[in-house]
């Protein structure tokens, strides 16, 4: 049976940070293009909403970050060399992920005003219809896409949908943190936003995880939202108003999360996405043993 709700079609990735954390090696490379074993970043991100039924990707960039949409391009030179050398396994597999002509744009978001100024910047493009959010720093590994279980849960709830996973209670004042009327449920009525609350002031110990179902009516309040905490225009500030409109749910993500804008987190990623590679697994792991 058909979802009653509109689809959700189209797929917002704010990609204009400048990576300051890995500096130098994001001088002339964007943070995104950064490799978790021989994939960019952003293209994890991007196969986890394509496995979902995305549509259409809506890249937000900024100044050097052109070799993001070269990376979504075909590249004439290359294609041919590998066809004259006769690796045509690689040729097929890059042809194979190569996005379809039309399923990619691209925005500029030319002042770093935050991440709700970078969801308002995909306004034109999205229109007037629900999307997704991934923000590709945030890496989730699990049999499921996450963004997948969210459009489960939209489908069936309709709204407002937003990723959550728990964090150790004295940890809760780092993220922005939801309330729910079931913490225990798999997908369950928001009923408070917090962005970093104060320790001892959290709702529950649930954090956002860099996920997001939303839906249009969030343009018009980002177009008239002042800036928050970091002089910046919050996306959490601009959901806590459409939650007075519209119903937001959290759906509890239960794989492994990887903060790939801090160096651990993206050391924890390589090693991660490593030992799930039928190719990689076995030698990794033994290698890894002679260092522990």
């Amino acid at each position: 049976m058909a979802s009653p709700h509109r689809p959700i079609r189209k797929a917002v990735l704010p990609v204009a940070g400048l990576g300051t954390r890995f500096l130098p090696a994001t001088k002339a490379v964007p943070k995104e293009m950064l490799t978790v074993v021989d994939r960019p970043v952003i293209q994890h991100v991007v196969d986890e909403a394509l496995a979902a039924g995305i549509e259409h990707l809506v890249f937000v960039t900024g100044r050097n970050k052109a070799v993001i949409e070269d990376h979504f391009d075909s590249q004439f030179e290359l294609e041919w060399t590998l066809q004259d050398r006769g690796k045509e396994r690689e040729l097929e597999k890059l042809r194979a992920e190569m996005p379809k002509p039309g399923q990619t744009s691209f925005t500029r978001q030319q002042a770093p005003l935050g991440l709700g100024h970078a969801v308002w910047c995909a306004r034109n493009i999205v229109g007037d219809e629900p999307f997704a959010l991934l923000l590709p720093d945030m890496l989730h590994l699990a049999d499921t896409p996450c963004l997948a279980d969210m459009i489960t849960a939209y489908n069936a709830c309709g709204g407002n949908h937003i990723a959550v996973s728990p964090v150790p209670e004295d940890q809760t004042q780092n993220y922005g943190i939801v309330g729910v009327k079931d913490a225990s449920a798999p997908v369950s009525e928001i009923t408070a936003m917090i962005e970093k609350p104060k320790p001892g002031t959290a709702p529950s110990n649930l954090h956002i995880t860099g996920r997001y179902i939303l839906q249009p009516e969030i343009f018009s309040i980002l177009a008239d939202q002042e800036r928050g905490a970091g002089n910046e225009i919050q996306l959490t500030d601009a959901m806590i108003k459409l939650q007075h409109e519209q119903s937001f749910h959290a759906v509890r993500f239960d794989g492994t999360i990887y903060d790939c804008g801090s160096k651990m987190g993206f050391l924890l990623a390589n090693v991660a996405y490593a030992l799930e590679r039928e190719d990689l697994a076995d030698t990794f792991r033994a290698e890894l043993k002679k260092f522990i």
